[in-house]
Formats: structure tokens, sequence, C-alpha cells
């Protein structure tokens, strides 16, 4: 056994000055902004991307790279090999400023498990006032199958929210003593002069509550979300063109550049209006570019961002690999999922999407094809000592 821990204790000071080489190449490409150029999202995927680490590794690498400078005895220890990047990945997470002594001597004798416990016992500063409580919303599910929604809105989205459910308890309660009433009244007039029939009474409906008024809140919205965003998205494209100058702008509002307005076509409702001298001369149908099932397939086929390293899943974008308005097809096999980001970047010359998209090809600024392969590879020179 001593022979195997002497030799893990060598790999492990050898695994931990990579490491620390790592952390110092993250920070420098952080301190002069070079990882916009590369496609990726932020740092933190560039690195994971890069390096193929998980994003939760990338993140403690980068949280050691932003405060480098804060801790500068403890990376000297990860540079030698006495201290891993987990340990300085826990004291550049929680450690407050001033700590770095303290945590160079006391990491060199702790786990990472005791390093989390001193973090979090250090005396926390005197708490600032506290800002607006962020919106949130969750959602838990019971064995019974009912589940809980727990929302917390600030105050005037609340007020908001409270009057709209007032507004449906209304109309619920209105209709409620309308049926009533009519029941009412079919029952007396049953019991007047004629021959007796045997009538089934009606069944009584409960009087509407606040969560039957929440429940025709979402029948109302879903409906109207479904008329006016049959396509999944939320964008209506409102723009005139000047067909001798090549030029577009929105309605009612400011110039499009060309990529601006090849980014709001690739997913959206679109609706031509011809003009002659300024003056309206006819208008064309509205067209909705992609349409609901074309949308689940394409979100079945690609699952996430299709550009190398990103892996995005919420919020993503239909783009036409040909632009719809160079007359590329909406079909399946000319489109593609991208996210937010990589959906400007690409439209502002940033990557390059060609396809189709079962053989897709994603580039950089510079033209070199981007792929989810890290840069790792066998080493050509020995660990440094």
């Amino acid at each position: 056994m001593d022979a195997f821990f002497d030799e893990i204790g060598e790999l492990t000071g050898q695994r931990n000055a990579i490491d620390a080489r790592l952390v110092e190449i993250a920070a420098e490409i952080d301190r002069d902004g070079l990882w916009g150029a590369t496609g990726a999202r932020s740092l933190t995927s560039l690195v994971a991307w890069k390096t193929g680490v998980s994003p939760r590794n990338a993140e403690v690498m980068v949280a050691v790279a932003h405060r480098l400078e804060e801790f500068p005895r403890c990376a000297e220890a990860m540079r030698e090999g006495r201290l891993s990047l987990d340990q300085v990945g826990v004291v550049a997470e929680h450690a407050a400023e001033g700590s770095d002594e303290h945590y160079a001597q006391f990491a060199e004798c702790a786990t990472v498990t005791q390093l989390r416990t001193a973090v979090s016992l250090e005396p926390k500063p005197d708490p600032e006032p506290k800002p607006q409580p962020p919106r949130s919303i969750s959602k838990t599910t019971h064995d019974d199958g009912s589940t809980t929604y727990k929302i917390r809105l600030p105050k005037l989205e609340a007020a908001k929210v409270d009057a709209a459910l007032a507004s449906h308890q209304d109309a619920l309660v209105a209709d409620w003593k309308r049926d009533h009433d009519n029941d009412s009244a079919a029952g007396s007039n049953g019991g007047a002069s004629g021959p007796v029939c045997e009538r089934v009474p009606p069944v009584p409906q409960p009087f509407p509550n606040g969560v039957d008024a929440f429940m025709s809140l979402v029948d109302a919205g879903w409906d109207s979300d479904v008329e006016r965003r049959p396509h999944g998205q939320h964008t209506t494209v409102v723009m005139h063109l000047d067909v001798e100058h090549d030029t577009a702008a929105l309605h009612l509002g400011l110039a499009l550049t060309d990529d601006e307005r090849a980014y709001l076509l690739c997913d959206a409702t679109c609706e031509l209006w011809l003009e002659k001298h300024g003056q309206p001369i006819g208008a064309g149908r509205s067209t909705r570019t992609i349409n609901r099932r074309l949308r689940r397939a394409l979100e079945h086929r690609d699952r996430c961002c299709v550009v190398p390293g990103c892996g995005a899943t919420r919020g993503l974008h239909a783009h036409h690999v040909i632009h719809w308005e160079d007359g590329g097809v909406t079909e399946l096999h000319n489109l593609v999922l991208v996210c937010p980001y990589h959906h400007r970047l690409h439209h502002k010359g940033g990557i390059t999407i060609t396809g189709p998209a079962d053989r897709l090809v994603v580039t950089d600024a510079a033209g070199q094809p981007l792929t989810n392969r890290s840069l790792a590879r066998p080493p050509t020179t020995p660990p440094p000592n």
C-alpha cells in the first residue's frame, strides 16, 4: 500500500498543479473577454465544453478564477500541488474577503466536507436592507396525485392577480346564480296544474370558490394563447420593406439591420402589406411560419440547442438553416432549435449554421467548425513537477 499511496500522492499533486494552470488560463480568458469570441454562452460553458468536465466542476473552476487575486496563497498552494481544486473551490465560492492566509493553512489538513463546515460557521456581516423579494413559483406533487402550487409575487403584481381572480370569480358566481334561479323556476313550474310527471332533480353545482376562479383564469389564458401563438412563440413582426432601397423598419419603430430582420423572421407571424408612395395599397394574408405539429417534431428531434457546447433546453427558437426570406422552406429538414443567445449570435455573424439539419455544420467567426468534443488529447510533455 505504501507504494500505491506514494504514487497517488505524486499523481494527485500533478493533477492539482494542472488544475491550477487551467484556472489561470480561465482567468486570463475572462480578463481579456476572449470567451465571447468562441460561440460559448459564458466562461463556465466554455470551460465545461473545452475541458470535458461537468457544468458543476466548471462552475468551481470559474469561481476560483474570479477570486485568484483575493486568495493568492490558496492559489499558490494549488499551483504547488498541495491543495485540490475542490478545496480551493469551497473557499472561492463561500469564504469572506481577507481569509486567504487562514484557509491556506487550514485547507491542507482538512477535507472538503470540513472546509464547507468551517466556511458555513464564519461570522456573517450585518445584512443589508432586504431588496424586493424575487418572484418565484414552486410545484409539489403529492402521493394522491394532487398538486400544490406556491407563488410569490411583488405587491403590485400580486394586486394584478387578485384583481384577475376576483373578476373571474364574480363571473362564475353570476353564472351560478343564473343557473340556480333557472332551476328553481323550472321546479316551481313543474308543480303547476296538469298531470304530475316525474322529474329528475338537477345535480346541485357547488358555489364557485377561489380555485374555480383560478382555473377559469388559466382556461381563458390558454384559449387566448392558442389563438394568438399557435406556433409556440410570441413574436409578431410588423415590418415595412422598401423594395427599391432594400431597407426595412418595424411598424412604429426604427429601421432594422439585415441581421435583425432575418432574426425576427425565423419564427414569427408575418403579415404582408403593400405600399406605394407611403400609402397602403393592399395587404397579404397572415402566415404562420411554424405550426404546432412541426414545432413538436422539432423539439423531439433536437431536444436542446444544436450549437456544440451549449445544451440549453429552455426558451429555444426555431431557426431556418436557409433563411425564410432567402427562399428556405419551413420544413423539418431546414429547421433547427437554437437558444436565444446563439440565435442572435448567428444573425450577427458570430457563428454560421449550415445544413441540412441532419448534417449540420456550425462554424465560428473564423470559419472553424465547432464540435462537442473537448480539447483533451494524449499529453506530449511531462506533467508539471
